[in-house]
């Protein structure tokens, strides 16, 4: 965990937002929604965005440790410069198309994918992938929730992991015995988290008491404000649709995850899969084309 001097801003409001008064924690889950925009307001229009009065913002501003308004500014310019350096050389590696958007529905559904993926992949992503492939690799055994809709993706993830990666341990299938089971969890482990708005209280729970065993807790959501968030060592962020339920950014997310879980651990993976699909044909389950 990182300690307050090494956290960037938008991580030291994750880790206290909960614990302001409730004006404050109002004012901090707009800042965390629209932190690409802080630099542009003066604490007068930010108030008055986050429908909080000036002497909110100057009290977060002194809880955050800033001396002025203008030092937060800079800070959050900071930010977002470091970012879009990083992006433009990201960008760099990319090729960009454009493609004809004729407003049916198997292009529009397609067209939003893209899109969306677009959005999610940036450099706070990739900066917090690196560091949640390094608990996922580096854990004993991979813990994963999703609930609602977002099971399936859970589920999806343990099929995917558990080709190369037996110690998995998948909790969404009974919520009522999940207390007991994370109780259980030991310190080398990982807990992966599917949790978008609106959030589940028992998925909030249930990350609580994995905090509060010290149990490393990767969050894959679509809002840093999440109620979740202060209890996550890491952050996947990814962008949610405005014109439909779409998983497509999830899944990206997910499919990364056990690619760079294989390369990590390719001098075992590679065995264990052969060994499988060898099992498969032997027993007529698969057959070649």
């Amino acid at each position: 965990m990182k300690t307050q001097e090494e956290m960037n801003v938008l991580e030291h409001i994750i880790m206290v937002k909960d614990s302001l008064p409730n004006k404050q924690r109002q004012l901090c889950r707009f800042i965390l929604e629209h932190h690409q925009d802080i630099g542009l307001f003066t604490v007068k229009e930010l108030a008055n965005n986050a429908g909080v009065g000036t002497t909110t913002v100057l009290r977060l501003v002194k809880l955050l440790g800033f001396n002025s308004f203008f030092d937060l500014k800079k800070e959050f310019h900071d930010i977002q410069k470091d970012y879009s350096d990083k992006w433009e050389n990201v960008q760099r590696s990319f090729g960009s198309t454009e493609e004809d958007n004729n407003h049916k529905t198997l292009s529009t559904v397609f067209q939003e994918g893209i899109d969306l993926i677009d959005k999610t992949l940036n450099p706070q992503l990739i900066e917090n992938f690196e560091k949640a492939m390094d608990l996922i690799s580096n854990a004993k055994r991979i813990n994963l929730l999703g609930l609602r809709p977002y099971k399936a993706v859970a589920i999806y993830t343990e099929l995917l992991i558990e080709e190369f990666h037996s110690n998995t341990r998948q909790l969404s299938y009974d919520s009522d015995s999940m207390f007991d089971r994370i109780l259980q969890f030991e310190k080398n482990e990982v807990f992966i988290i599917f949790s978008y708005a609106p959030n589940t209280q028992r998925a909030v729970d249930a990350a609580k008491v994995a905090y509060e065993q010290g149990i490393p807790i990767i969050l894959v959501t679509d809002h840093l404000s999440s109620p979740i968030a202060s209890y996550a060592n890491v952050i996947l962020k990814t962008e949610s649709s405005e014109n439909h339920f779409t998983i497509i950014p999830i899944i990206a997310i997910v499919e990364s995850i056990v690619i760079e879980l294989g390369i990590r651990q390719s001098k075992t993976s590679i065995k264990r899969i052969e060994t499988l699909v060898n099992t498969l044909k032997d027993k007529k389950i698969i057959i070649d084309q």
